[in-house]
Parts: structure tokens; C-alpha cells; sequence
């Protein structure tokens, strides 16, 4: 893509009421803009990376099972009064009357909505076990929106449900659905702790939370690095200093964000809207359900808090919106200038063809100093110039660096191509 036709701006000033690294650094690299208070506009950039967020989280549902649809958001006032949580959540769910004075709502979870369709699909053991997930947009009233992207009003979701003949086949898949869970955190370069946390108004149960520790976290987590025993403080008997339950070292407490959590709902939601099944004998038996929860948004945000030095964002490899920035430099004439130019159409050209996932700064008026601070706010991993040293050396020369990395090294174009071949395919592949 030329960054002459993306539909963003980098800022030089730091937003006036953002108070959050993530969405400071996001809203000041162009990658999102705050429409109001708890709701962002996702920019191009910033879409970029939600949806190599999302693919990720597709990749990994998908091979535990499960299948993508698409749920109603708006919800009859009836459905929620089935299981109480019309009232029980009435302080974050948005509720509302239409023309006709019927009360609805705006869902900010979908048990009801899936154990009403399970209704309509199982009715006897063969049609169990399934998994049904979405990622969509919901609504939460939050009372605190001070968390850039890892708290907001409108968010997206990625909710996966599934639906069991017992409870050990749910455990089966559970476990199943965690392992995947850590798979996803990883891949999106966070390192996930499985701990152990309350079930809310989801289940009386224990549920399991993901957390990733940062000095930006909202969450408190006692744990053990050597063992792997996590709770959230919430409701740990433990403090730091106590001895971990697994062995003799000492438990810690930590700073964590939450990035995804899992629920097993058991019967609750199916006995109070009438979701059963008939088992091999013909009896009637009571599904058993279990929900899990990913916030893109969230994990975007939360990359950013971990991702990101004095100059601006890093991202990782995988979620980047971009795997590389070419950037062509102003001459020090026209006829420099020109050569430059001619250069840097050649190579992008030469990598579009080869399907590189590129970010091609052909903008003018630009100089080197600002093109070179924008681009490592933006973060794109890998970064290619093109300028008066290279152009100096012949046209078939280009500095390269890493986001990460102090010194640009000056590489011939041939063996660049070469070498970016070969990493298409560890890298991101899709162009604009």
C-alpha cells in the first residue's frame, strides 16, 4: 500500500485525555481515533491489525472444533428474565423500548442467545458435542473507561460456546479450548498465565482467566513463576510472601491484564431456558454448557503496553499491519531526488509482485527526520530506505533495519529480495 492513499495521520502531539500508554501511542501513530468516551474508530492501520488478530483466533477455534455464525445483538427483555441476568446485569447492559414500548437490550454476552438455539438444533445425543463461536461487536455500560483500548464502552468479542452431553466430555473440551487459548496469546507475542478466577454472573464455579503481566494492569495476581499456580487476588487466600501450594517457594503479586476467560456454565443456563437432550434410553438429560471469551481489542491493546520503547510501537512479527515500510527519503536536489524516486518505484513494484506485505512511503514534502520518527511510532517491523547514502552507493543499494535494532546495515537489492522471499512465508503475506 503507498502511504500517499492510507487514510491515517501520525500526530506529534500526545492525545490531551488519554491517560493510557496503548491508546496514546495507537491514536498518535493513526492506527485509532476516540469518537467518545469508551468508543474508538478502528483507522486502516489499526483494522490492519485486528484482523491479523482475529485470523489468528479463527485459526486456533476453528481447529479445536468450532464453528463461526453470527448472533442477534439486539435481545427481547423475555429471554434475559429466563435467567435472571435482565436484573442481575442491569448496570452494564444497555436496555432500552422500541416504537412499540417492548422492552430489549443490547447483549453484552450471548448464553441466552446460544442456549435458545440449541433448542432449535439438539435434541438427541448424536447432535453432541458442538462449538459455536463469533467475533462481533457488544456493548458494556463500564463505569471506568481509562484503559484506552482494555476497557471501553463498545468493544468486540470473540465468544465461543459449546455444548456437552456430560460433564466430562465439557471438561475434555475445556481443557481444549485453554490450550488454545494460550496458543492465541502467544502467537500474538504476549506471554499468557492461565489463572485461577471468579465466575461472576456467568457460574458459581471457578472460572479461568488469561492475564498478561503489565505495570498497566487492573488486575492483581498472586503467583507462583516457578510452578505455574496463579489466582486472581479477588479471590486468593494467599498474599505474597506465603508459600505456594505446589511447592516450596514463595508466591508474588503482580500487575495483570485480562485478555480472554472461560466459564463452564454446567446446566445453569439450559435448565432455565429448557435446553435438554434425549440420551440412548430415550431419557431426557439437561445440556451442559461452558462459554470462553477473547477481546481483540483488548490483546490489541495490551500488545501495545508491552510492545513499545521511546520512540513508539514494536509491533510483533505476527499482528504488525504491515511486515515492512519502504520509505523513500527527499534528495538533496531533483536530479537525486529523481533517482531516489525511480528506486524505491522499482523495488515496491518488484515486491508488490512478489505478494510482500509492504507500506511504501512515497509521500513528499516530508524530511528525513519526520518520515524516519513516524515510522517507528507506526512500528512496522522491518524497516527499508531508500536515500541520498544509498542512491550514492548505485540504485541497487538499500539500508535496512529493524524496529528493534540501533543501526541501519546498507544490503544490496537482489540479495534483499532474495532474503524476503524466503521469509513471505513466516511473515504476513497479504497486501492491500
Amino acid at each position: 500500500m503507498r502511504q500517499s492513499e492510507l487514510f491515517s495521520k501520525v500526530s506529534r502531539e500526545e492525545p490531551k485525555d488519554e491517560i493510557s500508554v496503548n491508546a496514546r501511542l495507537l491514536e498518535r501513530g493513526g492506527f485509532i481515533r476516540k469518537f467518545m468516551a469508551g468508543v474508538y474508530v478502528f483507522l486502516p492501520l489499526g483494522w490492519r491489525v485486528m484482523d491479523k488478530i482475529n485470523s489468528i483466533i479463527k485459526e486456533e477455534m476453528n481447529a479445536t472444533g468450532a464453528t463461526e455464525l453470527h448472533l442477534s445483538v439486539l435481545q427481547p427483555k423475555e429471554l434475559w428474565d429466563m435467567t435472571g441476568r435482565w436484573k442481575g446485569l442491569n448496570e452494564i447492559m444497555y436496555q432500552l423500548k422500541d416504537h412499540s414500548q417492548r422492552m430489549v437490550g443490547l447483549a453484552p454476552t450471548h448464553e441466552e442467545a446460544v442456549a435458545w438455539l440449541g433448542k432449535n438444533f439438539i435434541q438427541s445425543y448424536r447432535d453432541l458435542p458442538k462449538a459455536i463461536y463469533q467475533i462481533q461487536v457488544k456493548f458494556r455500560d463500564e463505569l471506568r473507561v481509562k484503559s484506552g483500548l482494555v476497557r471501553t464502552r463498545e468493544f468486540i468479542m470473540k465468544d465461543l460456546y459449546s455444548f456437552h452431553a456430560d460433564a466430562s466430555d465439557l471438561d475434555r473440551y475445556y481443557k481444549r479450548v485453554g490450550e488454545a487459548y494460550l496458543s492465541i496469546f502467544k502467537r500474538c507475542g504476549l506471554k499468557p498465565l492461565m489463572i485461577e478466577a471468579s465466575g461472576g454472573a456467568f457460574t458459581k464455579d471457578y472460572s479461568h482467566e488469561f492475564q498478561v503481566l503489565s505495570p498497566y494492569g487492573e488486575d492483581t495476581i498472586v503467583y507462583c513463576p516457578k510452578h505455574g499456580w496463579a489466582q486472581n487476588k479477588e479471590i486468593a487466600k494467599l498474599k505474597a510472601g506465603d508459600k505456594c501450594p505446589l511447592g516450596s517457594d514463595q508466591v508474588t503479586e503482580a500487575k495483570g491484564v485480562e485478555v480472554g476467560n472461560i466459564f463452564r456454565l454446567g446446566t445453569r443456563f439450559s435448565k432455565d431456558l429448557g435446553l435438554t437432550y434425549k440420551d440412548k434410553f430415550g431419557q431426557n438429560n439437561l445440556v451442559w454448557m461452558a462459554s470462553y471469551g477473547i477481546g481483540p481489542a483488548r490483546v490489541m491493546g495490551t500488545i501495545v503496553d508491552v510492545h513499545h520503547d521511546e520512540r513508539g510501537i514494536t509491533w510483533p512479527d505476527s499482528v504488525a499491519p504491515f511486515g515492512f515500510h519502504l520509505i523513500a527519503l527527499a534528495g538533496g536536489n531533483s536530479k537525486e531526488g529523481s533517482k531516489i524516486k525511480k528506486a524505491s518505484e522499482q523495488l515496491y513494484k518488484k515486491l508488490s509482485e512478489l505478494g510482500i506485505d509492504v507500506l511504501y512511503d512515497d509521500r513528499d514534502g516530508f524530511s528525513t527526520g519526520e518520515k524516519l520518527a513516524e515510522a517507528d511510532l507506526i512500528g512496522i517491523p522491518l524497516r527499508i530506505v531508500i536515500g541520498p547514502k544509498t542512491i550514492a552507493k548505485g540504485s541497487s543499494f538499500v539500508e535496512v533495519k529493524g524496529r528493534k535494532e540501533a543501526k541501519p546495515k546498507l544490503i544490496n537489492v537482489n540479495s534483499l529480495i532474495k532474503n524476503l522471499t524466503k521469509l513471505k512465508n513466516k511473515r504476513p503475506v497479504k497486501n492491500a
